[in-house]
């Protein structure tokens, strides 16, 4: 039980409107919060896609241009 003085014992009680507000603000805020971890998490995965991708891409940039630096003289 919670422990009770004058802050939990008298707390105002909220008008039907204030409490459906609230509760709609709620909802909003806890979708919004949702949408921005999916957010983040599709960031990091394509971040991690690019740099992936380039390294890659510069590995295979280093062995053509050390490839074409070796020719035979004569």
């Amino acid at each position: 039980m919670a422990k009770l003085n004058r802050d939990t014992l008298f707390q105002p009680k909220l008008s039907k409107t204030e409490s459906k507000a609230e509760s709609v603000s709620r909802i909003a805020m806890s979708m919004i919060e949702q949408e921005v971890a999916q957010r983040e998490a599709k960031t990091a995965r394509l971040r991690e896609a690019r740099l992936a991708r380039e390294a890659t891409e510069s590995q295979a940039a280093a062995r053509s241009a050390g490839a074409g630096g070796k020719r035979a003289k004569r």
